[in-house]
């Protein structure tokens, strides 16, 4: 039988937050996904987010995706920082509150790969654990000292080394200068939006998913 995401609206820092919300039983852990830059046309409906989701939820986790501010059905306006850190760190509560005994992973696409790292830095600053962060092909350069990295979570970097809007080189250059261990995975002919590669990701992220 076909699971459906469940709509709803969660209460953020701007007005309510427009979500898909999908519970599975007996869960391993619960995933929030955050996605691409709005001012470009990224929401939670985009099919790199898609593809995490379906991911997450095939490896037995509870999902949340949404809207920030200004998308969609989501009330506010866009701040692109700040703004959707806070909406990301929310949604975060509304599902560490529906699960409470569930590790929590964090994954984000481009721009909400910065997104999710951001939040990531923030909930360990707060004493949250986190099971594991998935940046894919993230906006590393909004990584300034204002959004702390996370330094306890386990960390996977995903990618594409043909990369037409986050520089591969550039992504491989902050991977260089983190201090911290993390793993850094490189998917080649690969362009930014993965097209023709979206198995190729779900095979990536599916086995450190099930581990």
């Amino acid at each position: 039988m076909l699971v459906r995401e469940t709509p709803l609206f969660i209460d953020g820092p701007s007005g309510p937050l427009e979500a898909l919300y999908l519970d599975v039983a007996d869960a391993r852990g619960a995933v929030l996904i955050c996605h691409p830059n709005p001012v470009q046309g990224g929401t939670m409906l985009n099919k790199v987010v898609s593809t995490l989701q379906r991911t997450a939820r095939d490896a037995g986790y509870v999902t949340l995706r949404f809207n920030y501010r200004g998308v969609g059905q989501s009330a506010g306006s866009h701040d692109m920082g700040q703004g959707e850190v806070a909406d990301a760190q929310a949604a975060a509560a509304w599902l560490r509150a529906a699960h409470p005994g569930l590790p929590l992973v964090l994954m984000g696409f481009s721009f909400g790969g910065f997104v999710a790292t951001a939040l990531a830095g923030r909930l360990e600053a707060e004493g949250v654990a986190l099971q594991h962060l998935f940046m894919i092909a993230p906006a590393v350069m909004r990584l300034t000292e204002q959004f702390p990295v996370p330094q306890r979570c386990p960390v996977t970097l995903v990618q594409p080394d043909a990369d037409e809007v986050v520089s591969p080189a550039l992504v491989y250059d902050w991977s260089d200068s983190l201090s911290r261990p993390h793993e850094l995975l490189k998917v080649a002919e690969c362009g930014h939006f993965f097209h023709g590669k979206l198995t190729d990701l779900k095979d990536l992220l599916l086995p450190r998913l099930s581990n």
